[in-house]
């Protein structure tokens, strides 16, 4: 990810923004969160590089900061609150994605925080609904919503998605989760047993 297009691409496939503008000035684009206006992305060109601010967790930006050598305090923003994210090809991908994704959940009144903390509750062993989900996340009608944000997640070793299953406790499709077969075989791993793609909700069902 090396262009203002790919990043700009990635902040608006979140629920809920847009695109703007505010300084007259095309060199800066941000993308805010429609609730509240707030922009979680912004996006402009420094030194021949395309620069990205992002809001960071407190405890969480010394952590980017010490894992790339081009992740540094927030340029023209609280260095506490905001990290500057340089796009000289040194950052992976999935670490730049990670860090929008962040941003955006500090900065929307986004259902996704509670939906991943949701699914983090389902034991070891077990799976939970999509609905299921919902209900735990405070709305059970945006089940919708929770394929959404798992197919997004930002935290798979932390959060796992794999254990979700459809109403008929059938797993996602061949493109979720990297492959056809891993999320059974990460069921399987945990002795969830899968047959013919489905699993037994009256025996694996996590229960609240």
């Amino acid at each position: 990810m090396r262009t203002r297009e790919e990043v700009l691409e990635f902040g608006l496939s979140f629920p809920d923004v847009y695109q703007d503008a505010p300084f007259h000035d095309d060199n800066w684009q941000l993308v805010r969160y429609k609730g509240n206006k707030k922009a979680f992305l912004w996006t402009y060109e420094k030194d021949g590089l395309i620069n990205l601010n992002v809001k960071v967790d407190p405890d969480k930006a010394f952590f980017w900061r010490d894992a790339y050598s081009s992740v540094i305090p927030g340029y023209h923003q609280n260095k506490e609150h905001w990290n500057t994210v340089i796009l000289d090809g040194s950052i992976p991908d999935n670490d730049i994605k990670t860090m929008i994704a962040e941003s955006y959940d500090l900065i929307s009144d986004s259902p996704s925080k509670r939906i991943y903390e949701a699914v983090k509750r389902i034991p070891y062993g077990k799976v939970a609904t999509y609905s299921q989900i919902a209900a735990m996340a405070g709305d059970a009608k945006m089940a919708r919503a929770v394929g959404n944000a798992l197919h997004r997640n930002p935290d798979p070793d932390n959060i796992p998605c794999y254990r979700v299953v459809n109403a008929k406790g059938e797993l996602a499709g061949r493109f979720a989760f990297g492959g056809e077969a891993v999320q059974a075989e990460l069921l399987r791993a945990e002795g969830i047993e899968v047959v013919d793609g489905k699993v037994n909700l009256d025996t694996y069902q996590m229960v609240e």
